[in-house]
Formats: C-alpha cells, structure tokens, sequence
C-alpha cells in the first residue's frame, strides 16, 4: 500500500508587492490536497479532496505527514517555502516528489504546468494564478469559491500529469520553438529494500 498526497498551494500576495523573492513572505490563501492510496500495482484504491484555508493549515499536516510521497508542480521551489511558515515541523525533510524539476534535470529548461498539460492531457489550467489573488482580497463567497475550485483544479491536472508520467514513462510539451517534445522520464517508486537475517543454523 502506498500513500500519496498531491498539493497546490495559492497565496495572498504577489511578489513585487513584499519586496522579496522568498515565497515564506507571501502568506497563504489556501491549499488543496489529494490524498489517495494505491496498491502495488500503482492502481488507486481510494482518494479525497480537500481545501484548507489559512486557519485550518495546521489540520493537514497529518495527511503530509504519513504519506510516502508527496507530490507538487514547482512545489520545492514555491508551494514548501510558502508553507514553512505554518509547520512546526521540518516540513522540507518529507519525501516531496516535484514534477517540474524532474523534467527540468531531464530536458534541462522549466516547463510551465500548463504547457505540458495542454499536450500531454489535452487540456489546460482552468484560470490564472493572478486571479487567485484577486478573489482572496474580494473576499466575498463567490469570489472564494472561485479560488477553491480553482486550486482543487490545479491538483487535478497535477495528479493527472503524474499519473500519466508514472505509468507511461513520459511526458509531452512544446517547446519554445514549438515543436511538440516528448521526455521520457521516471516517477516511479523507490523499490522497498527487503531485509534478511542470516541464519546461525
């Protein structure tokens, strides 16, 4: 049995707005979470979505923390920072798994979530990661269910990503000249190392 979580994590403000590059001083607005098992097979036995806004962060970090794998799009270099802040833990010492730089030590440039989305899924991120800025300052209840769903939404394109990249070896992209690329890449699983006891008889 295998736990997996799969995150993405919004913010409450821009960069050019604190000053600095480091995404600990953004604040987060929320982070959405899809914690599954799977079985050896790499076939999902169960799975949940969840949404944590700011106040509830401290709830999620269970599910974080029994999971053999948690995975993110950019996810070191921006969704852990982000949260740091919000653990009491060395939230960078579990075994994070991020998809972008993966293909970036493969193909050696960062690919943006949705381009490899677009030709890998054949779809595409479903708003823009300034909006949800904006309806976190609206505030109103739209506004943020607007925000919610689109992070649960970016989940799901991660997940579906990673899924695609752990069982067929590959994944698929534009570059900048615009000639599609496929780059085979490996997510898979560590094999379990398996412990023997010599036998004094």
């Amino acid at each position: 049995m295998i736990n997996e979580v799969i995150f993405d994590v919004e913010t409450k403000t821009f960069f050019d707005e604190i000053g600095s590059r480091d995404p600990a001083a953004l604040g987060v607005s929320i982070v959405s979470v899809y914690s599954r098992k799977l079985d050896d097979k790499l076939a999902e036995i169960s799975g949940k979505m969840e949404s944590f806004w700011e106040d509830d962060i401290e709830q999620m970090w269970p599910t974080f923390q029994k999971a053999d794998r948690i995975v993110g799009f950019n996810s070191l270099g921006f969704d852990v920072p982000a949260l740091k802040p919000y653990a009491s833990f060395a939230l960078e010492e579990l075994p994070h798994f991020d998809i972008m730089a993966m293909v970036k030590d493969v193909f050696g440039k960062r690919i943006s979530l949705n381009a490899i989305a677009q030709d890998t899924l054949g779809t595409k991120k479903s708003d823009h990661g300034a909006n949800a800025i904006k309806y976190y300052r609206a505030g109103d209840k739209n506004s943020l269910a607007k925000l919610k769903r689109y992070c649960e939404d970016d989940v799901i394109i991660t997940r579906d990503i990673y899924d695609f990249g752990l069982k067929q070896g590959l994944l698929k992209f534009k570059d900048r000249w615009n000639t599609l690329r496929e780059v085979e890449i490996d997510f898979s699983h560590p094999k379990k190392e398996e412990t023997t006891q010599d036998s004094l008889f």
